[in-house]
């Protein structure tokens, strides 16, 4: 008997690429997506509660405007998602209502994921229209979002989301059926990966390539998504969506990859602050330092040994082991210029530079997450902090 893979969840975000929803001409894949649209309503009559992240609007508007389906200029692209985001919004409202579903659109820029207030707000929205039995589709902004300030792909921004919405599991639906341990078209001997315990280094370095001039991620940015979710407690699944009922599919046994999440779920601080895209700067530690994180310890001026960026109190850094390698993301408790000050001094000597009103840590343990699963499961197990 085939085991269904999404049988033990019940909220879950799915994300579906450009290239899925629309053709080479610009043209939607309607029936495609009335197909899917099927899947999703038997997964919400099981009890499902659904969140869609959807990829499209550049791609749509691009026909819709009549631009060229190859390089666009960002005011175009901007124009473009423009255009597009509202018949993206319509075909989604229209595919779901058939079957009598209500439709939510929410449109994120980075700031709103990347800001707690904005996070929290979010979440609310989205936590609301579940509650009410809608389903919320989300998208980029991109039609304001420029070069340096967006997400760049979906399928971080859906991972994201699904950890801010405390999903029990993200699916990832794309061209491509799983992780395989060289990209297939490359290497013939490539081996597909059914199942993933844990993102590591040799894991992160299967991933190949953007596949399609529609999609702006490819496998590392899925491996990416991957890390932010399975961290924060949420499993994932990469799976095929080209072919027609593909989330039925699925769940029939159709060949796919699990990234097992954590056993222990972060708390909602602590997702927040895995889950970043973007640090304002990087603290690096020496070994004795390195070693007490990984005990549940908070980061002491002392073992620090050298700043880099400009960030404010409370912005998220990341820490560095004596190699260079990220080993832990944090809130500062100082800011940059404070940070270089108390640099390696011991905790009286901070309170003499800075003032008695300062905490001692430069990064408090309460604000601090470790980046390597293991250790950071181990860590939330034997330290429970409030969030």
């Amino acid at each position: 008997m085939t085991t269904n893979p999404l049988a033990p969840y019940r909220r879950i975000t799915i994300k579906i690429g450009s290239a899925l929803l629309v053709d080479g001409a610009g043209k939607l894949r309607a029936s495609w997506l009335a197909e899917l649209a099927q899947d999703i309503a038997t997964l919400k009559a099981r009890g499902c509660e659904i969140v869609i992240v959807s990829s499209g609007a550049i791609a749509l508007g691009r026909g819709l405007l009549g631009l060229s389906a190859l390089a666009l200029t960002l005011e175009q692209s901007q124009a473009a998602a423009s255009a597009g985001q509202i018949a993206l919004s319509q075909a989604w409202a229209e595919a779901l209502g058939r079957h009598d579903i209500v439709t939510g659109q929410i449109l994120i820029t980075p700031n709103i994921t990347e800001e707690r207030r904005y996070f929290l707000n979010a979440r609310t929205t989205i936590q609301t229209l579940l509650s009410l039995g809608a389903i919320p589709i989300i998208n980029e902004n991109d039609s304001v979002a420029t070069a340096e300030i967006r997400y760049g792909d979906n399928d971080r921004l859906s991972a994201r989301v699904a950890t801010m919405i405390e999903a029990d599991l993200l699916v990832l639906l794309s061209d491509v059926d799983g992780l395989y341990t060289a990209p297939p078209a490359k290497d013939p001997n490539a081996t597909h990966l059914p199942v993933v315990e844990a993102i590591t280094p040799a894991i992160e370095a299967m991933a190949g390539g953007a596949a399609s001039h529609l999609s702006r991620g490819g496998m590392t940015t899925k491996v990416e998504a991957g890390k932010i979710a399975t961290l924060a407690g949420t499993a994932m699944i990469i799976a095929k969506g080209t072919e027609a009922h593909p989330l039925r599919a699925l769940t029939q046994g159709g060949r796919h990859t699990l990234f097992r999440a954590a056993t222990t779920r972060a708390q909602s601080r602590k997702r927040w602050i895995m889950g970043t895209l973007a640090v304002a700067g990087t603290i690096r530690v020496d070994a004795g330092a390195a070693r007490a994180l990984t005990l549940g310890k908070s980061l002491l001026p002392i073992g620090v040994t050298q700043i880099t960026g400009a960030f404010e109190r409370g912005d998220t850094v990341a820490i560095l082991n004596p190699d260079g390698r990220e080993i832990a993301r944090g809130l500062a408790s100082f800011d940059s210029a404070d940070a270089l000050l108390v640099l390696g001094k011991h905790s009286d000597a901070v309170i003499e530079l800075l003032g008695s009103g300062n905490r001692g840590a430069m990064v408090h343990r309460d604000n601090l997450v470790l980046t390597g699963a293991h250790t950071e499961q181990e860590h939330l197990e034997t330290h429970h902090e409030p969030g």
